[in-house]
């Protein structure tokens, strides 16, 4: 197990949300399923306690620790993509899969958990010296959902 690990609490799916993020993204992986030895607030002797799993290669631990902490906006994964058909490809992945649009690229996965499904493209213009260019583009970014390539080079170009 790696030395710092993201721990992410479920309730009793953590199996299942692993199985699924190592179907979807590259570089991930579910490497160990670690049963409960005995009796616990929130389940029994041999039920799925926790998950040993990598999402892109970030180590991770899915604790079915029960119902008493959901997942907020307030930790997400972000996950930079190179093109829009990757971009689509890990939206749709996840949306299609019970999750849920949000605004600026955000979107749930059926379990609660928020991404941040970024082009890298939209990194490099919100990041342009050419202030004008990088506030076109973060306007046009903030009127989507799932993040447009084509709009966000167009805006940071701006008119002409």
């Amino acid at each position: 197990m790696a030395r710092n690990v993201i721990c992410l609490w479920y309730d009793g799916t953590a199996e299942e949300a692993a199985r699924f993020y190592a179907k979807t993204f590259p570089d991930s992986a579910v490497t160990a399923v670690h049963r409960a030895p005995g009796d616990y607030p929130s389940g029994k002797e041999g039920q799925v306690l926790t998950v040993e799993f990598s999402v892109l290669g970030v180590a991770c631990l899915g604790l079915n620790g029960g119902p008493a902490f959901r997942h907020s906006e307030a930790f997400s994964f972000q996950v930079l993509t190179g093109d829009q058909a990757e971009t689509d490809r890990y939206w749709n992945a996840i949306v299609g899969h019970g999750g849920s649009e949000s605004a600026c690229g955000w979107c749930k996965d059926k379990w609660g958990l928020s991404w941040q499904i970024t082009p890298r493209v939209l990194m490099e213009a919100m990041a342009d010296p050419d202030r004008a260019a990088a506030k076109r583009a973060f306007d046009a970014m903030m009127t989507m959902g799932r993040i447009d390539i084509a709009r966000i080079e167009a805006a940071r170009r701006g008119p002409g």
